[in-house]
């Protein structure tokens, strides 16, 4: 029955933030109930990250919010990280829906929220519809309105244009086939930490894996606390970038064993991340408080997804820690500074906190960005968890070229497919924009919103071939900015997008029409034509700009191999290929002085060519 959950160990371990955990599942009578008046209701279909919070909702993990938060807590949330009722809260936790379905809402009206299968999760009575201000809101969550940012692209370019608010009840919880008796709700965790007596708790929720310095530290810090540790790893859809979650798991419980069975327990969270800095350090540490934590373990760049060029942290390195500090007896939680470790060379199992009286040579964690997992010491990681990155290392990826007709998309796409078939175990596939549109888009015309279609049905083809481990290759114009964004993010679900801006100049473009179609637009036979009745928006900050006109395509696809070894897409057979461009092109890519990244010139037409060799390399 919905309300809360009575807890009968509620004295002893950390009582949840609020009191009590909200319980949002309606009893069977009242399932009967709804099912049967759903049959008649208007529908919608949760995306992936919006079942994600319906689960936390649903399990009292977000507790102590009943349901999608109305304007006035979505307000003060943002601007003062408060409920409207004065209570610390640092993200706000919204139902985005498109405008067109919001204009179709009424005040009191009931909506069925189904899964993307049809399946009735909850049934949603609406109180308020409002179209908030996304811009301020990624200032206020983000400190940046820069779509570079995944949080800030999908807020913007993602999520719907309106937010609802209403009264939530819960049919059932979404299905999980995979790691099933590691999914457990609060209520679960709960009632197996009492059972174990525990009274304290640490709570560590990892970033990504855990190594040899993360594994000492926490049995260093259950140790001094006279505590148990709950490990939980967020799982949930994130619609940003992130490879499966099924080889980082599999990391994760390989470290299991490096514990005592009775000090350690795991648990998968569906919690679909904001990358929020501070905030989400905050919003962490109250959800771990949820799930019985006394103390909770806090990284520094804590959820910090930098500044991208430049790779400084966005939000201040220790912010977040402080941040939970400072709040932590109003939360009731205690924060737990991550320590940094190092190791002696002559002592290469043990690992020290560094400031101790030592004089041997240290060698700091982690290895250096961009590193394989073979190419690490034995000294950083155990071989089961290298074994699981070296996997998630393979993820697949799209390459998305976009240009004016006749700017050699399609040539340079064709030469690098070539060229990564050659040399690359993963599939391949490449999608021309041209053959795509005859085949899955042949009832479509070129009005804009056809045209979008278009580009967003190769987009989702693109990311399932990425969602499988292979490589996609598109080469549509897509001409407008927003778009590209929509299957940037789409794509991102699964694995990386890397944009290559065909920036060939228009008189270069027509002179090699083939087909006559400047030609024609240009005599008004053809409307809405990219580049002559209809604008071309160029990417702002793609990851490659080519321009043909200076290079034949085999060059270009070489600057291109080049850019995808530097990044860590390539290894083996493949990357050594690329390597080999590197060197034989290496005037022409880029120059190296002290560190630092000489940039491309900018080419007379006045587009940017964006540097075909990171800053700071991906790892």
């Amino acid at each position: 029955m919905s309300g809360i959950h009575r807890l009968s160990h509620e004295r002893k371990l950390n009582p949840p933030y609020g009191g009590a955990l909200v319980n949002l599942q309606v009893s069977p009578e009242r399932v009967v109930e709804l099912k049967a008046a759903a049959q008649g209701l208007v529908s919608l279909d949760l995306a992936p990250r919006q079942l994600a919070d319906l689960e936390m909702l649903a399990t009292g993990a977000f507790s102590p919010l009943a349901s999608f938060m109305g304007q006035a807590d979505y307000e003060t949330v943002c601007a003062r990280m408060r409920l409207v009722d004065g209570r610390l809260w640092p993200v706000p936790v919204t139902l985005d829906v498109s405008l067109k379905f919001a204009q179709g809402l009424a005040p009191d009206q009931a909506i069925a929220l189904r899964d993307a299968e049809g399946t009735l999760m909850a049934v949603f009575t609406v109180t308020e519809v409002w179209q908030p201000d996304k811009g301020a809101e990624a200032q206020c969550l983000y400190g940046t309105r820069s779509v570079n940012h995944p949080a800030v692209n999908h807020l913007l370019n993602v999520a719907g244009e309106a937010y609802v608010a209403g009264k939530l009840e819960v049919v059932e919880l979404p299905t999980h086939q995979d790691f099933v008796t590691q999914r457990q709700t609060p209520v679960a965790v709960r009632e197996q930490l009492f059972r174990q007596s525990a009274v304290r708790v640490v709570g560590y929720q990892p970033r990504y894996l855990m190594h040899r310095a993360h594994v000492e530290f926490t049995k260093r810090t259950v140790y001094m606390k006279d505590a148990a540790l709950l490990i939980q790893a967020a799982v949930g859809r994130r619609g940003l970038s992130e490879p499966d979650h099924f080889s980082r798991v599999r990391a994760l419980s390989a470290v299991l064993n490096r514990y005592s069975t009775q000090a350690v327990h795991f648990n998968l969270m569906e919690l679909s991340p904001r990358y929020a800095g501070s905030r989400a350090a905050l919003w962490h540490a109250i959800l771990h408080k949820n799930f019985g934590c006394s103390h909770f373990i806090v990284e520094h760049d804590y959820d910090d997804q930098g500044e991208g060029a430049t790779g400084e942290p966005l939000y201040g390195q220790y912010r977040a820690l402080e941040s939970v500090q400072w709040h932590a007896q109003e939360i009731g939680i205690e924060a737990v500074p991550f320590r940094n470790l190092v190791q002696e060379e002559d002592q290469p199992e043990r690992l020290f906190t560094p400031g101790r009286a030592r004089h041997r040579q240290k060698q700091p964690l982690p290895p250096a960005p961009g590193q394989q997992a073979s190419e690490i010491a034995h000294w950083f990681s155990y071989p089961a968890v290298l074994e699981e990155w070296q996997k998630t290392l393979r993820q697949g990826f799209t390459l998305f070229f976009t240009g004016l007709s006749g700017a050699g998309k399609s040539t340079l796409a064709q030469v690098l497919y070539a060229r990564l078939k050659e040399f690359e175990a993963r599939p391949v596939t490449l999608l021309d924009g041209d053959v795509v549109r005859k085949q899955i888009s042949s009832e479509l015309g070129f009005s804009r919103e056809h045209r979008d279609t278009n580009v967003l049905r190769q987009g989702y083809v693109a990311s399932l071939i990425t969602r499988h481990g292979g490589i996609a290759l598109c080469a549509p114009i897509a001409p407008y900015a927003n778009t590209r964004a929509q299957v940037r993010a789409m794509i991102e679900e699964h694995g990386d997008f890397v944009e290559i801006y065909v920036a060939t100049p228009l008189k270069v473009c027509e002179t090699r029409d083939r087909k006559g179609l400047y030609a024609r637009a240009r005599a008004g036979l053809i409307k809405n034509f990219t580049g002559v009745t209809d604008p071309y928006e160029t990417p702002v900050s793609p990851e490659i700009a080519i321009d043909t006109s200076l290079q034949s395509a085999a060059e270009a696809a070489d600057k291109i191999l080049a850019y995808l070894a530097a990044q860590g897409y390539l290894s083996g057979a493949a990357g050594t290929v690329a390597e080999d461009a590197v060197k034989r092109n290496a005037a022409t890519l880029w120059k190296q002085a002290g560190g630092e990244v000489l940039r491309a010139t900018a080419p007379s037409d006045g587009a940017i060519l964006r540097p075909l060799v990171p800053d700071v390399p991906r790892s």
